[in-house]
């Protein structure tokens, strides 16, 4: 018979971004907080919804607008869901097969992962390929409610591509991805790690540019939790985000990076080898055979408030549902979506640890240049940069001017 105070069964996909979760377990912080935390892996996001849905699952590593979707009606079989905790920084990259690549550097692509250089190529190829009458280009992203999703659209419109017209986007879960580049089923796809660096590391592909340079210190997966199970175990929950924010410190820890790449590498896990997740820990980011770019800031699990539930986030990939029209905009579909995000949470179950609480649930996404020390209860905090690679701003005080001034999916 089991001592702990709670019992918490978690679904995940084996994704990098894990992580957090995985470690909780594994280094004992859930269980030095009272938690049985039981871990699930599953094959897909719509299984990890469905299951929350049902009440295997009372928490998720979730994808970060999913719960916004659920809460939305758009997804079927959705529990109301809340996100109380968010479980790192970036960590995605774009990848194109090693003939795509060629095309793209003729138009002028480059090694450094520039968003705009590489996209600026990509257009050229697609109208290259328009005159030329072949297919539309395949891109994969794992969900249409992801940031996989709403990243490759932002990053493809902002360089003058329409998602919908000029190239097929399809769904596939994330451990299919390098091998549905290596078969020729898709021309490029959005994911996590470790799958870009399998794609590389199998030969399949070139990693073209990453979520860290579309939109720096951008959300990426969320904490999901069925919101009646939280209303009704607050002291769980609470618990939960503790033993998360502990893992979260140890995963940040460079010294403990090999140790964390090896516990993911376990069958029950991420299920592939350890030299795949070293790149993303690292920031040492492997983009082709014998090419190495540095990107600090490619996976942040900790640092710079990483695993808070910034409504400003939410209200981003509301805004983007909006542009894509996958929901009409109105005040009340704005107000569902900021309120799926709960910071008031995260900061109860976390003062009595003394770490750094955002003063604002709030913020204008893009703003900061720079790192820049803000206005935190506890420990100092520092945010930062945060820009998006075409330079525009999101102040979620102007949701409507910014759904406004975003161009239509069929307006270009």
């Amino acid at each position: 018979m089991s001592d702990a105070r709670f019992e918490i069964s978690a679904g995940f996909l084996p994704l990098l971004d894990s992580a957090l979760l995985v470690a909780a377990r594994e280094k004992d912080f859930a269980t030095d907080e009272g938690i049985e935390l039981n871990l699930v892996r599953e094959t897909s996001w719509a299984n990890i919804r469905d299951r929350l849905a049902v009440g295997h699952f009372q928490v998720a590593h979730m994808l970060a607008p999913m719960p916004i979707a659920c809460n939305l009606g758009l997804t079927p079989l959705a529990a109301s869901t809340i996100v109380p905790m968010a479980l790192g920084l970036g960590g995605n990259a774009i990848t194109v097969s090693k003939a795509l690549w060629q095309h793209m550097v003729a138009h002028g692509a480059t090694a450094d992962l520039s968003p705009r250089a590489a996209g600026d190529a990509l257009r050229a190829v697609v109208a290259e390929r328009a005159r030329a009458g072949a297919a539309p280009l395949r891109f994969g992203v794992v969900h249409p409610y992801s940031g996989h999703n709403y990243e490759l659209r932002y990053w493809l419109a902002a360089c003058g591509i329409e998602p919908d017209r000029d190239i097929e986007i399809v769904i596939l879960p994330p451990p299919l991805m390098a091998d549905a580049l290596g078969s020729g089923a898709l021309d490029g796809f959005c994911a996590g790690e470790p799958w870009n660096t399998a794609a590389v590391m199998l030969g399949h592909g070139r990693i073209a540019t990453v979520k860290a340079r579309i939109w720096r210190s951008s959300p990426e997966k969320v904490l999901g939790a069925d919101a009646r199970w939280a209303e009704t175990n607050a002291d769980a929950l609470a618990a939960l985000l503790r033993a998360i924010y502990r893992a979260a410190q140890w995963c940040a820890e460079p010294a403990n990076h090999a140790e964390l790449a090896q516990i993911l590498s376990a069958p029950a896990y991420v299920g592939r080898p350890a030299l795949w997740m070293r790149p993303a820990l690292s920031g040492h980011l492997g983009i082709t055979d014998g090419i190495s770019v540095e990107v600090d800031d490619f996976f942040v699990p900790q640092a710079k408030a990483a695993t808070f539930p910034w409504k400003s986030h939410a209200l981003w990939f509301y805004s983007q549902m909006v542009r894509w029209g996958q929901v009409g905009h109105s005040v009340a579909n704005a107000a569902i979506a900021r309120e799926t995000y709960r910071p008031d949470l995260y900061r109860a179950a976390l003062k009595p640890l003394g770490v750094a609480l955002p003063g604002a649930n709030a913020k204008v996404e893009g703003a900061l240049q720079t790192a820049t020390p803000v206005g935190s209860a506890g420990a100092s905090l520092v945010l930062g940069p945060d820009g998006f690679f075409d330079g525009s701003l999101f102040d979620p005080d102007d949701l409507d001017g910014y759904i406004a001034a975003q161009k239509s999916p069929t307006g270009y």
